[in-house]
């Protein structure tokens, strides 16, 4: 289950309360991933810069909100006001690899990346899968633009060997403030359209509608029915349309649709697919926009898909388990077994987590496979923790297995418990802090070098 969310948040600071954005009342089951496109997320340079440098506010939000629920960031990409977040479950971590992101920018004939397309790929159980949030030109006259500057940043190519284009993935998302606009109807039949909830009047005359009935590339997207009112453009903390002088004219800018590569590949193919062409599969679930959030001009919307796999992976690359009892008055031990064709590293590291750790780097301490390594046979290898990086306060923790070839986590253990320190519990927070202040600076040393 996946839940993707697209908002232009218009510079404004994370609201208060985002449950019902990310369905988290929801009474099904819960949701596998997370993926959040926004749009002018505040890049006045100040903010911009304080942004290199530590996670920015939207960033700490989102984090802030999944992390005890069992959700880590997998991966980020950031272009100036654009933000692209991934969020996913523990127990898929390590079933998604080869995590790469690109951005391209468009604004200013591609100099300045005000607009333009920030993209994340990955293989999710050995399908390849794409996610791209765009901010495409404003304005009812350059749909044309629009079409452009999409059609270039589908161009972009990734960055190293036996990375697919992005038409060439199984799954492609793309989504956005697309800026497509109302074209024709004035202002007065659209509102009133939107008023008596007759929205299949306006359908005909949504611009990315009209160019996926001219344009072959654009065909093989799909979209859910825009069975709510246009997303753009409100009075902030309202629900009530323009009321200032520009008067701009309601339109559905804020968009998701999708692409299946089998489904474009057989399309000419009569009758069902064949079990082994249908290897992977998109439903949407629903698609709707969320009028309660007011902090900016746009409403975000929100599309809940499910994707079915058959997956290509089935076995970790690596497996691993803490022996023993484990707590801070004696050094601690910790098991591991790799798949035979596992591309191993000496920069490769265990990390010690919370189990509510919310992204990679958020680790309590760790362990490089071979400087820290005591013993190894064919079928396993163990590795030691000091005693002095393992938390006083103890807690419930997993262990994740960092490969540095592949740049994600290729293993986690289950969830287990590390018991109090009986002594030395009131020194654990100077401890901790002493802790990880050495093992970063190991950590970034070793990065540089």
């Amino acid at each position: 289950r996946l839940h993707l969310v697209t908002w232009n948040v218009g510079t404004a600071s994370p609201p208060p309360d985002v449950t019902s954005l990310l369905q988290l009342d929801s009474l099904g089951p819960s949701m596998d991933m997370y993926v959040i496109g926004l749009q002018e997320v505040n890049s006045r340079i100040t903010n911009f810069l304080s942004d290199l440098a530590f996670d920015d506010p939207w960033s700490i939000f989102f984090m802030t909100v999944l992390s005890p629920l069992g959700y880590i960031k997998l991966s980020s990409v950031r272009m100036q006001g654009l933000l692209l977040l991934i969020f996913v479950k523990h127990v898929h971590l390590p079933f998604v690899r080869d995590i790469h992101t690109h951005y391209t920018r468009t604004g200013l004939y591609g100099y300045w990346g005000n607009k333009g397309g920030v993209t994340i790929r990955m293989s999710l159980y050995g399908h390849t899968v794409c996610f791209m949030n765009c901010h495409l030109p404003a304005h009812m006259e350059n749909t044309e633009q629009r079409l452009d500057d999409f059609e270039k940043i589908l161009e972009m190519q990734f960055d190293g060997e036996n990375i697919p284009s992005t038409l060439d993935h199984d799954v492609l998302f793309w989504f956005g403030d697309l800026n497509f606009r109302i074209a024709d109807y004035g202002i007065h039949f659209v509102r009133e359209s939107i008023n008596n909830k007759r929205y299949n009047l306006l359908w005909e005359k949504d611009q990315l509608n009209m160019a996926k009935k001219k344009e072959a590339f654009l065909q093989e997207f799909i979209e859910g029915p825009l069975q709510f009112k246009p997303t753009y453009k409100f009075d902030l903390y309202s629900d009530v349309y323009d009321t200032s002088e520009k008067k701009r004219k309601p339109a559905w800018t804020d968009r998701i649709l999708w692409r299946v590569k089998n489904l474009c590949q057989h399309a000419a193919k009569e009758g069902q697919f064949s079990e082994e062409e249908r290897t992977i599969s998109v439903t949407l679930n629903n698609y709707i926009s969320h009028m309660s959030y007011g902090i900016s001009d746009h409403k975000p919307v929100t599309g809940t898909f499910g994707l079915e796999l058959k997956p290509l992976l089935t076995d970790p690359l690596v497996t691993l388990n803490p022996e023993g009892e484990w707590n801070a008055e004696h050094d601690v031990l910790l098991n591991y077994s790799a798949v035979p064709e596992f591309p191993s590293s000496a920069w490769d590291w265990i990390g010690l987590f919370k189990v509510t750790f919310r992204h990679v780097n958020d680790y309590v301490t760790y362990a490089w496979v071979e400087d820290d390594e005591i013993s190894s046979n064919k079928d396993s290898k163990q590795v030691y923790m000091s005693a002095a990086e393992i938390p006083d306060t103890g807690g419930e923790f997993v262990l994740c297995y960092y490969s540095n070839n592949l740049q994600s986590i290729v293993g986690i253990s289950q969830p287990f418990q590390i018991q109090p320190n009986r002594t030395l519990i009131g020194r654990d927070l100077t401890k901790e802090e002493n802790s990880w202040t050495r093992k970063t600076d190991n950590l970034e040393s070793r990065e540089e070098f």
